[in-house]
């Protein structure tokens, strides 16, 4: 059987395309990274594909008049790496409705929140401004409504009271390191199963992110059971 080809788009610096490769490396992928495509020409991303032979391009948003100009030529650009799975790994453009359909059920996406809390930019801001105690990452499949694709796989953290963002997002970008292969493994094991807004994953083994949530410490000498609570 062919193994499967992955194009991954991306944006930034590439650390969840260097997890891709790492794994595809270890022989844990279930595909072969063929294509990176971002859209913007100084992304790191580009230069890690190119250190690991991979075919790059970059496609300037910024140089087309519209959304749908700028589909169109990355869609052109995928198409012709002929994939079974689009990845995108820090991938910082809304696709129109049109692209989405397009490559639908065959397009994941990381998303640095547990969904459906959070969709959107600033989630690590965010979740500790409302002060939640456990945050973590989505891996889900891309829909037309953003950030809001049947969900595929989820890992977690705990938030500590000395959190602030940055030491926040690192705990959840290491989680996202693990959590992104898996889902892509499972996707061409062909180990996925969508059905409606839920997606059942066939073998699945708990993902190897630690939910730790601090329980209050009852008082000494306090019966078992006892824990403070709100008065």
């Amino acid at each position: 059987m062919a193994i499967p080809r992955i194009t991954v788009l991306a944006s930034g610096r590439g650390s969840n395309l260097r997890a891709l490769i790492d794994a595809e490396r270890a022989g844990r992928l279930g595909g072969t990274i063929t294509a990176v495509v971002c859209n913007r020409a100084e992304a790191r991303a580009l230069e890690i594909a190119a250190e690991h032979g991979i075919a790059t391009q970059a496609i300037e948003h910024r140089a087309f008049a519209s959304r749908d100009a700028f589909d169109e030529a990355l869609a052109a650009a995928i198409d012709a790496g002929e994939p079974d799975l689009i990845v995108l790994a820090g991938f910082m453009r809304v696709l129109g409705a049109a692209f989405v359909a397009r490559y639908a059920g065959r397009m994941l996406n990381i998303h640095p929140s547990l969904l459906p809390s959070y969709p959107g930019l600033d989630t690590h801001k965010r979740a500790l401004a409302d002060g939640v105690r456990v945050h973590g990452c989505t891996v889900h499949f891309v829909t037309a409504d953003v950030d809001h694709g049947p969900i595929v796989m989820q890992g977690a953290v705990a938030v500590h009271d000395g959190d602030d963002e940055e030491k926040l997002a690192a705990r959840v970008l290491a989680v996202e390191h693990q959590l992104l292969p898996a889902a892509v493994r499972a996707f061409c094991e062909g180990r996925l199963v969508i059905a409606g807004r839920r997606v059942c994953v066939k073998g699945e083994v708990a993902p190897a992110a630690a939910l730790i949530v601090p329980l209050p410490i009852p008082p000494v000498g306090a019966a078992a059971g006892d824990r403070p609570h709100a008065s």
